[in-house]
């Protein structure tokens, strides 16, 4: 424990400077880029309302806190699909593949948002000029995590982000680079199964699009170039804990903050209530992000399915301005081989 606050303390430290709470502006929104990696490809973690920092592990550990995924016990792999709007679809992928000997896992995400193809319009040919326009961004990362102490872990992602944007006619394609990291730690107690966690995600460098570029004017300006963008940091730290249990019913609540670095802070509240052996229910809350007014839920089931346990989870959530957000995702868990 001493070690978990030590680290509390350290991190506090560093962010000092920054806006822990005192502003609810969204005065940095829009100033980074590869957004795709804010959106919550785990759909547990999207039916609570995205409060899963400090969920026990599973394999949904590592698109939010890779810390968990050295809870896991037997191999596994997830695919999930997030339907957004204006017919952008993303998917996900994990595969982990633990070490009990010491007491260890490793993790491949891979993370692909893809536009439709739009009709390429200008102001002098607003019937269309015959090209189409679409754009598709991607990340793969590989995950570690390790069970320092009994009730200590640690994890850390490293991935590879891409971005490609095919322009019609006027420039051809442009293209974007850059590496991230997320780091997480997760610290598991006795008490009504309490956790406690400490997140940072999508660390990195800037990036910029690169390709051919027609100067403009604008507003008397020529732009010659194109901006670099910091990648959507965020530091989120939060708990969970079962407060009721009773035989194969339970109920585990998960609250986080989280400290992005291109909009204001906001909260996150969430429920997972263990109706049966095979069925979840989750609802949750986001709290101060814009946009984001309304309640999420979601559902989740599990059966075997041969040689593995086959969940189902499913998330919805009614956004303010951009409609429906529904999210599917299936994981399938190696069942374990007694030896």
């Amino acid at each position: 424990m001493k070690t978990f606050l030590s680290i509390l303390t350290i991190v506090f430290s560093l962010i000092s400077k920054g806006q822990l709470l005192p502003s609810y502006g969204g005065e940095r929104a829009g100033q980074s880029a590869f957004t795709f990696l804010k959106n919550d490809l785990s759909v547990r973690s999207a039916g609570m309302g995205g409060a899963s920092a400090a969920l026990p592990g599973d394999a949904y550990s590592a698109l939010q806190n890779p810390a968990g995924l050295s809870s896991l016990n037997s191999s596994s792999f997830t695919l999930s699909h997030l339907q957004l709007a204006g017919g952008l679809k993303q998917i996900g992928f994990v595969a982990t593949l633990p070490d009990q000997k010491s007491s260890s896992s490793w993790g491949i995400v891979l993370n692909r948002i893809q536009s439709p193809s739009y009709s390429e319009r200008t102001e002098f040919r607003p019937e269309g000029t015959g090209y189409n326009l679409y754009s598709s961004q991607s990340s793969i990362g590989v995950t570690y995590s390790k069970q320092l102490t009994e009730q200590f872990q640690l994890g850390l992602t490293l991935k590879s982000i891409s971005e490609s944007y095919t322009t019609g006619s006027q420039s051809g394609t442009y293209t974007s680079l850059s590496t991230a990291a997320d780091v997480g730690f997760l610290y598991t107690t006795d008490l009504n199964d309490l956790c406690f966690a400490v997140l940072l995600r999508n660390f990195g460098a800037s990036s910029s699009l690169n390709g051919a570029y027609q100067a403009v004017l604008f507003n008397r300006s020529e732009i010659q170039g194109l901006e670099s963008n910091t990648l959507p940091t965020e530091f989120a730290m939060g708990f969970s804990f079962i407060p009721w249990k009773r035989g194969d019913n339970s109920i585990r609540i998960a609250a986080q903050l989280v400290h992005p670095n291109d909009n204001a802070e906001n909260y996150r509240i969430g429920s997972e209530f263990l109706a049966s052996e095979n069925l979840v229910i989750r609802m949750g809350f986001r709290i101060n992000e814009m946009g984001q007014t309304w309640p999420v839920g979601g559902l989740g089931w599990k059966m075997p399915l041969g040689n593995y346990k086959l969940h189902f989870d499913f998330a919805v959530q009614k956004t303010d301005f951009m409609g429906w957000r529904n999210t599917v995702g299936l994981v399938f868990t190696q069942k374990r081989i007694k030896s």
